[in-house]
C-alpha cells in the first residue's frame, strides 16, 4: 500500500469528502464507516513523491534540506524561541470560530482548521505532529490517553488532563467540551460548518442546541454525559470507527459558555491552546500573541515558538507569489501553490526551488461518466474514453508533475488506507493516450466512428486548460467534445450536482475535484459511489453508479471493526469502480509552495497535506 502522498485558491467537496469547488458539502452519516476503532488508532496508508527529483537525498533525515524536503523530513529543526511569524493569505477566512470553520475553496478548511489546531483550538485527540505516515496517526491532546471503548465500539469514555486552562485562566471542563460539540447543533445560529456530529450523536433527540436547551445548565445533549470535570463519555447509536477522527475536529474544541457570544464568537474565539488573539481587523489583519494561561506540561503537540504571529489577508495571489519568492514573508496561509505564473520562477531557480515543497494533498482529480447520458450508458464506451484521454497534457495544464500532482490511476488516493498504487486497470500509469485501445472501446460499443458529448467544467483557475486537454484527445479518436464552462459558485451543487440538469444539458461528461475532511477511504468514496446517495441537489455521485455489489460492500465496510479488513474491503470497492469505468481519475493532486528559509521546524503534515503550523518558528 505505497505510492506519493496527499480539499480553495481552494474549494470544497470537502464532505466525507470534500468536493473541490466553489460550495462545501456536509458529511453524511451513511458515508462514514461504522465499527469499533482499535486501541492504536493508527491509519495505514503511504508517503512518498512523484518524480525523481522530488526529495533531497537527506530528505528522511532529521535536518532535511533542498526540494520536498519537508514532505518526510524536518527542515531546520530548532528549539529556539521569540520572533514573528508572518503569515498571508488572499481571501479572509469564513470564520475563526472552530464550529462554522469550513471555508467553501479547495482545501481552505484544511488549512484553517491547521491554523486553529496549531494556535488556539485543542480537543481530546488530535493527529501527531510529525513528518511522513505518522502525522496520521490520531494521539491524545486534551485527554491523557485514546478512548476507553467499551459496548462494542458504542461507547467511549475519556480522561481530561490536569492543568487545564482558558486563556482567561478558567479551568477547561468535561462540561466545557460537551457544550462546545452542543454549538454545532445550533445549525440556525452557527451555520456554515461540518455537521458529522449531529449526525452520530442526536439520535433522534432533535436537540436543538445550547442556545434553545431548555437543560438549566444547558448541557442537555443525552448522548454525550460529564458524570465529573475530568470525565466526559460518549454513546454511539453503533459502532462508528471514524469516530474518533470527528473528535478531532475543531467544532469538538471546548468553547466556555460564559464567553459564548453566539453568532459573533468569531470574533474572539476564548483560546485553549498556547496563541489567544491579541486583534482582528476582519479582511485585513490577525494577530495573536502568546497564552500565559497555557501550560506546556499538558502539551505534547504545538511547540509554541514564535512570540507573535502575523497573518495579512486580502493580499492579490500574484503579490503572495513575489513576496514568497523574495522572502518579505513566510508562508501562504493557504497552502494552495503558486499561480501558474509564478512556476516556472521557483523551478527553474535553484536557489528559490531549494526553498519549495510540492506535497501530495488528498485530493483527486478526475472526470466523471455519466452513465443515465447515452452513450456512457454503455460500458466501452466509457472504456473508450478511458483510453483515449491524455493524462499528461491535463497534469501539464494543471503545473506538470511538480505542481499540478501525479498521474492518478484509481479514485483512492495514496494518504488513504485502501489505496493501491498498482489498481491500473487501464495501463494508464504512463499517462499517455491509447488509441488504438479506445478505437476497440468504440466500436466494441457501437460507434467505430465516435460520437459527440458535452464536458461540463467550470470557467475558472485550472479547468478550462485542463478540459481543453481533454477535449483534444478524445478528437484524436472521434470523440467530439463541446466544452460547456460554468460558474464556480453553483457548478458542485445544481449544474453537475442535480441529476436532473445534467440530464437536460446532456452533459456525459463532467470535470471534477475532490478531497477528505480526514483521511480515512469511508468518507472520501462512499458518497461518490453509493447507489442510494444519489440526490436531485447537491449531489456527488455524478456518475449516478448504483451498483447493488458496491453497495453491499459498503455495508460489509461500515459493519467491519477491523480498520485493516475494513481498508481492504474499501479496495475491492475501489476495483469494481474502476472496472465499471465511470470514473477516470487523472491527478493526485499537489501544491507547490514556497516557504522562508527563516524557518524552522517546517515540514509537511499527511493529515492536512501542507505545513504544519504549530510546529513553526522563526530564526
Amino acid at each position: 500500500m505505497c505510492a506519493a502522498r496527499v480539499p480553495k485558491r481552494r474549494p470544497r467537496p470537502h464532505s466525507r469528502g470534500i468536493r473541490e469547488g466553489a460550495l462545501h458539502v456536509n458529511i453524511r452519516t451513511s458515508a462514514l464507516v461504522a465499527g469499533a476503532v482499535t486501541a492504536t488508532l493508527v491509519l495505514s496508508a503511504c508517503g512518498g513523491g512523484s518524480s525523481s527529483d522530488n526529495t533531497s537525498k537527506d530528505s528522511g533525515q532529521k535536518g532535511a534540506s533542498g526540494f520536498n524536503a519537508a514532505l518526510t523530513g524536518v527542515v531546520n529543526p530548532s528549539d529556539k524561541k521569540g520572533g514573528t511569524l508572518k503569515l498571508t493569505n488572499h481571501d479572509n477566512p469564513d470564520s475563526y470560530d472552530p464550529v462554522r470553520a469550513y471555508y467553501a475553496n479547495i482545501w481552505n478548511f484544511a488549512n484553517i482548521w491547521n491554523f486553529m489546531k496549531g494556535y488556539y483550538v485543542r480537543t481530546l485527540l488530535t493527529n501527531q505532529a510529525k513528518p511522513g505516515e505518522e502525522g496520521l496517526v490520531l494521539t491524545a491532546d486534551l485527554a491523557t490517553d485514546l478512548p476507553k471503548i467499551e459496548d462494542g465500539g458504542k461507547k467511549y469514555t475519556f480522561t481530561l488532563r490536569n492543568g487545564l486552562k482558558f486563556e482567561d485562566g478558567t479551568p477547561i471542563t468535561s462540561k466545557d467540551v460537551k457544550y462546545g460539540i452542543e454549538r454545532v447543533f445550533a445549525q440556525d445560529v452557527l451555520s456554515g460548518g461540518p455537521s458529522y456530529l449531529i449526525d452520530v450523536l442526536d439520535q433522534g433527540q432533535k436537540y436543538p442546541g445550547p442556545y434553545k436547551d431548555t437543560d438549566p445548565d444547558k448541557l442537555g445533549l443525552k448522548s454525550v454525559q460529564t458524570p465529573d470535570d475530568s470525565t466526559i463519555v460518549f454513546t454511539l447509536k453503533e459502532p462508528l470507527s471514524d469516530f474518533p477522527y470527528l473528535l478531532a475536529m475543531p467544532g469538538a474544541g471546548p468553547v466556555p459558555k460564559a464567553k459564548d457570544t453566539g453568532e459573533r464568537y468569531s470574533n474572539h474565539p476564548v483560546s485553549s491552546g498556547p496563541y489567544k488573539f491579541e486583534s482582528y481587523d476582519e479582511g485585513k489583519k490577525a494577530v495573536l500573541v502568546r497564552n500565559d494561561q497555557w501550560d506546556p506540561k499538558t502539551d505534547s503537540i504545538r511547540k509554541a515558538l514564535p512570540d507573535r504571529i502575523e497573518v495579512t489577508f486580502g493580499t492579490a495571489v500574484e503579490e503572495i507569489d513575489a513576496q514568497l519568492i523574495s522572502g518579505d514573508v513566510d508562508l501562504d496561509l493557504a497552502q494552495t501553490g503558486v499561480q501558474q505564473g509564478s512556476q516556472a520562477k521557483v523551478l527553474l531557480n535553484p536557489d528559490v526551488k531549494k526553498n519549495a515543497d510540492a506535497p501530495t494533498t488528498g485530493f483527486i482529480r478526475y472526470f466523471a461518466l455519466n452513465t443515465k447520458v447515452a452513450p456512457f450508458d454503455n460500458v466501452h464506451c466509457r472504456k473508450a474514453v478511458q483510453y483515449a484521454t491524455d493524462k499528461i497534457a491535463m497534469q501539464t495544464a494543471r503545473g506538470g508533475p511538480d505542481a499540478g500532482g501525479d498521474i492518478a490511476t484509481n479514485m483512492l488516493p495514496p494518504n488513504i488506507a485502501g489505496h493501491d498504487p498498482n489498481l491500473d486497470p487501464f495501463n494508464t500509469k504512463s499517462g499517455k493516450p491509447q488509441v488504438d485501445k479506445a478505437r476497440e472501446e468504440l466500436a466494441a460499443c457501437g460507434k467505430p466512428n465516435g460520437f459527440d458529448t458535452v464536458i461540463a467544467t467550470r470557467n475558472s483557475g485550472k479547468e478550462p486548460k485542463t478540459a481543453e486537454a481533454l477535449q483534444a484527445a478524445l478528437k484524436n479518436v472521434g470523440i467530439n467534445a463541446r466544452l460547456d464552462p460554468s460558474d464556480a459558485s453553483l457548478y458542485f451543487r445544481s449544474t453537475i450536482g442535480a441529476p436532473s440538469n445534467t440530464l437536460s444539458k446532456g452533459y456525459g461528461i463532467m470535470m471534477a475535484g475532490w478531497g477528505a475532511d480526514f483521511p480515512t477511504a469511508s468518507g472520501f468514496l462512499a458518497v461518490l459511489v453509493d447507489g442510494r446517495l444519489i440526490l436531485p441537489s447537491g449531489n456527488n455521485n455524478y456518475s449516478e453508479l448504483n451498483n447493488a455489489e458496491v453497495n453491499q460492500l459498503i455495508d460489509q465496510a461500515k459493519a467491519e471493526s477491523d480498520p485493516k479488513k475494513a481498508a481492504a474491503i474499501w479496495g475491492q470497492i475501489n476495483k469494481i469502480v474502476m472496472d465499471e469505468a465511470v470514473m477516470v481519475p487523472f491527478t493526485y493532486d499537489k501544491a507547490l509552495n514556497v516557504r522562508n528559509p527563516r524557518l524552522t521546524n517546517v515540514f509537511v503534515s499527511q493529515y492536512y497535506g501542507m505545513v504544519d503550523f504549530g510546529s513553526l518558528g522563526v530564526s
